[in-house]
C-alpha cells in the first residue's frame, strides 16, 4: 500500500490556534457525552444514506453500531473524525463543532481520535516497527530511543512483541489487524474508532481480536465506537448498541443489550436473530 492511501498523520507543527481548547475535566458535567451528533444527514446524489441521525457517545463507553450492509455505518463513523463531511447536521466533539473545521484545523483533533480501518491500512514497504513508529516520527517531538520504547510498549499491548522486524506481507490477517491497532494506539488517543475490525477473519481470529479490543478498552479507558456485523464481538465490547435501519436511514434503537433484546423493533430483532443463527451454523 502506498503512503498516499493512508489519511495524513497529525503533525505537531500544525497550527491549532483556531481550535477551542478542551475544557478542564473539573468543568465537565458528570456523564456529559464526548460526542453529540444531531441531525446528521448525508446524501450521495439522490440517495439518502443518513437521514437526520441523532446520537451521543459517552466518555469512556463503547458504542457498537449495527446494521445491514450498505446502511451507512462506515459513513457515520467517518463523520466522527472529519474524514467525511455531512450535508446537514452537527457533530460536536468535546465542545468543538468539527463539521466546520478545515483539514488543517482537524489535525490536532485526529491526534485524539484514532481510527482502525477495515483494511488495516499498513504501509507495505515498512516493517511493523516502522509502521507503528510512523505517527510518532511525524510528531517530531520524541527521540528515536523514546520512539522505540513506545513502539515496543504498543506491540506488547497487542501481543506482537517479536513482530517489529517483519513486513506486513509476512503476517497473518489477524496479526496485520493487531499491528494496525498498535499503530492506532501509538499517540495514546482518547477515542478509538473501529471500522469492521473482524471483517475477513476466521471465527477463532475474530474472537481473538474481540478480546483484544475489550482488553484495550478496559486497560486504557478510551471512548470507542465499533462498526461491526460480528455479534459476538459486539456483545463482548459494547456498553450500548445502536441499530441503523436500512429502511429509515437513521438509528431506530439505541440502548443496552438487555434493552435491545426486549425491543419491539422488528428490524433489529430480525437482524440479531439472523446473525446469531449464522454464528451457530459457522
Amino acid at each position: 500500500m502506498s503512503a498516499s492511501a493512508v489519511p495524513p498523520a497529525a503533525s505537531s507543527a500544525t497550527p491549532s490556534a483556531a481550535l477551542p481548547a478542551p475544557r478542564p475535566a473539573a468543568a465537565r458535567e458528570p456523564g456529559e457525552p464526548l460526542f453529540r451528533v444531531r441531525g446528521l444527514t448525508k446524501r450521495y446524489g439522490e440517495h439518502v444514506v443518513l437521514d437526520h441521525v441523532d446520537f451521543d457517545v459517552g466518555r469512556g463507553e463503547c458504542l457498537v453500531v449495527l446494521g445491514r450492509s450498505g446502511t451507512g455505518k462506515s459513513v457515520t463513523l467517518r463523520q466522527l473524525n472529519g474524514l467525511d463531511k455531512p450535508d446537514e447536521g452537527s457533530v460536536v466533539f468535546d465542545g468543538i463543532e468539527i463539521t466546520r473545521l478545515s483539514e488543517e484545523e482537524l489535525y490536532p483533533l485526529r491526534r485524539r481520535i484514532a481510527m482502525l480501518f477495515q483494511s488495516g491500512a499498513l504501509f507495505d514497504s515498512m516493517t511493523v516497527f516502522d509502521n507503528v513508529a510512523f505517527p510518532l516520527r511525524e510528531q517530531r517531538s520524541l527521540g528515536e530511543a523514546e520512539i522505540a520504547a513506545k513502539v515496543r510498549e504498543k506491540l506488547e499491548m497487542v501481543r506482537l512483541r517479536d513482530a517489529g522486524p517483519k513486513m506486513p506481507a509476512d503476517l497473518s490477517g489477524g496479526m496485520r489487524k493487531r499491528a494496525a491497532l498498535a499503530r492506532s494506539l501509538a499517540l495514546d488517543p482518547e477515542v478509538m474508532l473501529y471500522d469492521e475490525p473482524t471483517t475477513g477473519l476466521d471465527p477463532v481470529t475474530s474472537a481473538t481480536i474481540a478480546r483484544l479490543i475489550h482488553r484495550v478498552q478496559n486497560a486504557l479507558g478510551v471512548t470507542s465506537v465499533v462498526i461491526t456485523h460480528d455479534i459476538p464481538l459486539a456483545r463482548l465490547v459494547g456498553d450500548r448498541v445502536a441499530f441503523l435501519s436500512s429502511t429509515r436511514s437513521r438509528f431506530t434503537f439505541t440502548g443496552t443489550w438487555e434493552e435491545a433484546e426486549a425491543s419491539d423493533d422488528r428490524e433489529l430483532a430480525d437482524f440479531l436473530a439472523a446473525r446469531e443463527e449464522a454464528d451457530v451454523v459457522a
